[in-house]
Order: C-alpha cells, then sequence, then structure tokens
C-alpha cells in the first residue's frame, strides 16, 4: 500500500526572521532538485514558500517574522525518496545553521511520519499526545457487531489488543493485569470472582490460577475472544479455548442484565473486576453516555459485592485529574456508602501512568 512520508524541520532563531535573506539562502537547495517555487507573502505575517517536484512531492517553507523557520516536505514513502528527503533536511540544515551562526538558534528534526501505511504506527495516548509505536504487523483487523477489533505487533510489546482504537492491552502489561487483580495482595483462593469484559483473558488466566471457588467472565464480544485465543496466548494462556472449565464459566452476553439478574437472585461475589472500559475522558455528565453506563456498572456491582467484597477497576491516565475526580464524586453517589484507595502504575504499552481503584463497602454499624 501506498503511503506518504512526512519529515519536518523546525528553526528557532535568536533574533526576528528576514524573509529575503532566508529564502536567498534556502533557495537554490529546492530549485537544484527540479522543484518549482510559489512565495506567498504577508505583511507583518512572514511568508511562505511551495515548492513541487514533478514526481509529486512538495516542500513547505513556512517563515515567520519572530524568527521561526519550519519546513515540512511529504512524499511517497519509499527507499529513494526517504534518501531524497533527507538530503533536502539535511542541506537545508546546514544552510540554517550558517545564516544563524551570529546570534543563538535551535534546532529540532523530528523522525519522518509515514501516514496511510498498510501498519498504523500511530495512537493517542488518553491525555491527547501522539505516541509511535515500533508496529510491524496487522495481526489482526476485524469489524464485530460492537467495535473495531486490531491485534497489532510490536517489536517491544508483542502482540497489542486494540479496541476502536484504544490500546487495550498488550502481552508485555502484566502489571495492567496485576494492577487490576489488586497487586498481589489478595486470596482468590475458594472465592467467588465476577469479571466484567476482559475478553482478552488476561484476567481470568490469572484468576484461574489461584485456584477461585469459581469465576464468572462476561463478555459481550465473541470476536474479541476469538482473536485473543489465538494471537494472545502470551496473554490467556489457553483459558479460553473452552467456555467453561473446573472454576471458571465465560458468558458471552451483555453485562447488565447479567448483573442484573444476579442482584435479583441475591447472587454476590468476594471480588467484582471491572474491566470494561476507562473513565470517560470527557468531563460533561450530561453529554457523555459513557459516564452514565459506568454509574449504572458501579451501583450493580455493589449490588453484587459481598459486604466484605472488594471492587476492582482502572482509572484513566494520571494527567486526566479532572476526570479522575469526577469518577471519585460518582462513587459518593451509589445506593450504599463506599470508601477507596488507588494506585498509580506504569503499564508498558500504553507509555503512560495509569490509574486503579479499589472500592469496597463501609463497615455496617
Amino acid at each position: 500500500m501506498a503511503a506518504a512520508r512526512h519529515g519536518t524541520l523546525d528553526f528557532r532563531l535568536g533574533a526576528p526572521a528576514d524573509c529575503n535573506a532566508v529564502l536567498k539562502r534556502l533557495r537554490s537547495v529546492f530549485l537544484e532538485l527540479g522543484m518549482t517555487e510559489s512565495l506567498h507573502t504577508w505583511q507583518d505575517h512572514g511568508c511562505l514558500a511551495t515548492y513541487l517536484n514533478k514526481n509529486g512531492s512538495f516542500a513547505n517553507l513556512r517563515i515567520y517574522p519572530h524568527g521561526l523557520v519550519s519546513l515540512d516536505v511529504q512524499t511517497c514513502d519509499g527507499a529513494a525518496q526517504a534518501k531524497e528527503v533527507d538530503s533536502l533536511l539535511n542541506k537545508v540544515e546546514e544552510r540554517m545553521k550558517e545564516l544563524s551562526q551570529d546570534s543563538p538558534a535551535r534546532v529540532k528534526r523530528l523522525p519522518p511520519i509515514v501516514r496511510g501505511g498498510a501498519v498504523d504506527r500511530y495512537w493517542p495516548t488518553a491525555d491527547g499526545r501522539l505516541v509511535e509505536y515500533d508496529i510491524d504487523d496487522v495481526v489482526c483487523d476485524e469489524e464485530s457487531p460492537y467495535q473495531n477489533i486490531k491485534i497489532l505487533h510490536s517489536k517491544q510489546y508483542g502482540n497489542m489488543l486494540i479496541l476502536n482504537g484504544d490500546v487495550n492491552l498488550a502481552e508485555s502489561d502484566w502489571a495492567y493485569t496485576r494492577a487490576i487483580m489488586g497487586s498481589g495482595k489478595e486470596d482468590y483462593a475458594g472465592k467467588d470472582v465476577l469479571i466484567l469484559g476482559g475478553g482478552d483473558g488476561g484476567i481470568l488466566c490469572e484468576v484461574v490460577k489461584l485456584k477461585p471457588k469459581m469465576a464468572m467472565m462476561v463478555e459481550i464480544d465473541h470476536m474479541v475472544i476469538d482473536g485473543c485465543k489465538k494471537y494472545m496466548r502470551k496473554t490467556c494462556g489457553d483459558v479460553l479455548d473452552n467456555l467453561t472449565g473446573d472454576c471458571y464459566q465465560v458468558l458471552i452476553e451483555d453485562c447488565v442484565p447479567v448483573l442484573k439478574r444476579y442482584a435479583k437472585e441475591g447472587r454476590q461475589f468476594d471480588y467484582v473486576i471491572n474491566d470494561l472500559t476507562a473513565v470517560p475522558i470527557s468531563t460533561s455528565l450530561e453529554e457523555d453516555s459513557t459516564w452514565e453506563f459506568l454509574r449504572l456498572i458501579l451501583d450493580l456491582s455493589m449490588r453484587v459485592l459481598k459486604q466484605d467484597g472488594k471492587y476492582f477497576t482502572q482509572g484513566n491516565c494520571v494527567n486526566l485529574t479532572e476526570a479522575l475526580s469526577l469518577y471519585e464524586q460518582q462513587l459518593g453517589c451509589l445506593y450504599c456508602p463506599v470508601e477507596f484507595s488507588k494506585e498509580v502504575v506504569c503499564v508498558p504499552s500504553y507509555m503512560e501512568l495509569w490509574v486503579f481503584y479499589t472500592v469496597w463497602k463501609k463497615a455496617q454499624p
């Protein structure tokens, strides 16, 4: 698949930029490559020089009067084109350094961005920063009735599960699974455990190792389970090969009616592990339906949690302080009073610190 290669180079001069002087110094670099120039100028706003090549590549040279000189070069992705772009950027960088030798300057050259390639390496963090992963293969890319399911291979993190564009879990992310199970402080032996979501099988796999009385996992999307049992076995082991085992059962259902049914039946659990969704990024309770869903799951989970039980869930990126604070406010609006603690954990493939919550019912007087 053809892709576009985007190279950038920024100069922050130590003095106001003289458009004519910069163009005079750099113009020949582009013209020597057979590029044609179009020049646009604005009074008090600098200028933009656009250079077009017959092969479809182009460069935008933006000169701002306050001293920023920004170059963007785009061409088709390929070894020859990459070499050509690197050579161009090298020449421009060299000439800009010569031009600014009488005043301090700062240069920033980012790695090239490859856009529209067969393998998408760019994914946003929860707080909106762009991260480039070392992804080298699309292992799985399918549409289920509920979501887009991708499993991509990373050289560092192994296979990564990505749902609707959100990085969910990589084979490297044992830290996530450990944290959402209580960070090794809990005794699951002989206990009743309810896992909400968790279609990658990581939590179920680890819980089963700890010999619970019964672990129930409720996952709505069978295609997530099918993909993970095939491509993420380092995470789930063989636990997803069968939907029932000696001490576990997997229900392919929407968890809301299941929780309502359990609550009506009076069925309760020692541990409820919510691996459905992170705390919403939005802080608008009225406009984001995810908050309504989150409150519903919280309240129903408390209804099926034993008085001395514990509820574990992920929060979100530690930088999303407003959203996390709003979540903590929701904990005070449940049908029963609760207390909570939180832990901050570094999840490798997330490339950001992640908050996990433990919630429990207040002791009855």
